[in-house]
């Protein structure tokens, strides 16, 4: 019995069914002198990233659950699964030839390669290590940067940039579906993998965050470390409002990319302000805060640590962690009025 392939239609300018290396392909030839290793480097990250969903697919039966007994640099418990994700894209990016220096979430420093290409590549190897037991949604956050000096000797401070200077960010989201979400600067273009066929198809093209949502997403199990202007939002988005489409409905899942997949696609905002427990934030900066960030503002969304924009904050070390809101345009706005003052409702 033969397998069947996605059909073709067109949507706008985009056609639904082209796969990811077709989609890379048709930019590098736009692009005037490219040299197809932006390409290439894509290529090799869809390849760890269909590794890495094989093994979550088989995680319960491949002796892949629970902790190793390890701490990673954030003073977390490393899963079994993060390890693995982390060694396959490690491994894959660096045989790859084309990375000056690898970042992650699960390495102290970084890595200078050994054979220096033309990129940083930055990424949380597993975002929502702590739902992988309960067969929640988890995911691979990346973003890509150009090296300043290309032809130099790498250095860790060219990872130590803005997220403004992002070549090209994404993530993978394991759930029902793993689909892979791209964008090189052209727009936000959702993709979903054929296991069959061992492809991911494009499904969700110029995907649009709506200016306005109807849902909020925030781990009230935080309420009482927050400052005061963080509860007056709060329980103002939980208030009846026919004007304003409130009271908003709560989604949390406690996995970044999952969250964040819906909000992008649906609408309303995302936050993990800062807290008396996390002045700073909890999330990474370089490894999660700027990729979605760089998404969401592709997608006519926005996304800041509460008042400033997220792509604008210059790293001073590689696990720099940051408050993060991002969603709707006018939804991460009524957040940032409270937070400054304006509004007091």
């Amino acid at each position: 019995m033969s397998e069947s392939i996605p059909s073709m239609r067109v949507a706008g300018s985009t056609v639904v069914g082209t796969t990811l290396r077709e989609h890379v392909l048709a930019g590098m030839r736009a692009a005037p002198g490219a040299t197809g290793e932006f390409t290439s480097l894509l290529n090799h990250l869809s390849l760890a990233i269909r590794i890495i969903h094989s093994r979550v697919r088989q995680a319960g039966l491949a002796d892949l659950l629970g902790y190793t007994g390890e701490t990673n640099v954030q003073g977390e418990q490393v899963q079994k699964l993060d390890s693995y994700a982390n060694d396959v894209l490690v491994t894959v990016l660096d045989k790859s030839g084309h990375c000056g220096i690898i970042g992650s979430e699960e390495i102290d420093d970084a890595i200078v390669s050994s054979h220096p290409g033309k990129y940083v590549v930055l990424f949380d190897p597993l975002d929502g290590s702590s739902n992988i037991d309960t067969n929640v949604g988890i995911g691979t956050i990346f973003a890509i940067l150009r090296r300043t000096e290309p032809r130099g000797v790498p250095t860790v401070a060219e990872a130590l940039r803005p997220g403004r200077e992002i070549a090209c960010a994404g993530y993978a989201l394991y759930g029902p579906s793993t689909v892979f979400v791209l964008s090189t600067g052209q727009g936000v273009h959702g993709f979903t993998l054929d296991p069959a066929i061992g492809e991911f198809f494009l499904s969700s093209p110029d995907i649009r965050c709506p200016i306005q949502g109807s849902m909020y997403s925030v781990n009230e199990g935080n309420f009482p470390r927050w400052s005061p202007q963080i509860r007056k939002w709060n329980d103002w988005i939980k208030m009846e409002s026919r004007q304003d489409g409130r009271p908003y409905g709560m989604r949390y899942v406690g996995s970044l990319v999952a969250d964040a997949h819906r909000t992008l696609l649906k609408g309303g905002i995302f936050a993990y302000p800062g807290d008396t427990k996390s002045p700073n934030g909890k999330l990474r900066l370089l490894y999660e805060a700027n990729p979605m960030a760089y998404l969401f503002e592709q997608a006519g969304g926005e996304a800041t640590n509460g008042v400033d924009r997220i792509l604008d904050i210059q790293p001073e070390k590689l696990h720099q962690r940051t408050p993060l809101v991002i969603g709707s345009k006018s939804d991460v706005g009524a957040f940032r009025q409270f937070v400054t003052g304006e509004r007091d409702e």
